[in-house]
């Protein structure tokens, strides 16, 4: 009655208009997915990277440090997930290459076998 129809169909004329509108409402949604990105998630990947390359390179004779605070030296590489760690003069644990949280020394790479043989 007292609305007239122009003002009833003018306000359904005024929907969300197009793309503009979809990047302005996702914009900082994006912008802080790229920021988290960057400050997060790919240094802690970094991480992940060099702590599995550490651990994969974990040899006879290195001195290490487990999970638990124990240091050691390594004494045997026991199949592909343990290491067999000696922590005293004659006391040798058997520790999950997994449980290594740093290597304080590395030593030279073994010689191998033709070269003992040899010499």
């Amino acid at each position: 009655m007292f609305i007239s129809p122009a003002f009833a169909q003018d306000a359904a004329a005024a929907a969300p208009g197009g793309i503009n509108a979809i990047l302005i409402q996702f914009g900082p949604l994006i912008l802080i997915f790229i920021v988290f990105y960057f400050l997060l998630i790919r240094p802690q990947q970094k991480k992940a990277k060099a702590h599995r390359e550490m651990l994969g390179n974990v040899r006879r004779g290195d001195r290490i440090v487990t999970t638990g605070g124990i240091i050691g030296t390594v004494t045997k590489a026991e199949g592909d997930g343990e290491l067999q760690v000696e922590i005293a003069e004659g006391v040798k644990i058997r520790v999950l290459r997994g449980a290594v949280s740093d290597v304080l020394a590395k030593t030279d790479p073994a010689k191998a076998d033709k070269e003992d043989a040899k010499a």
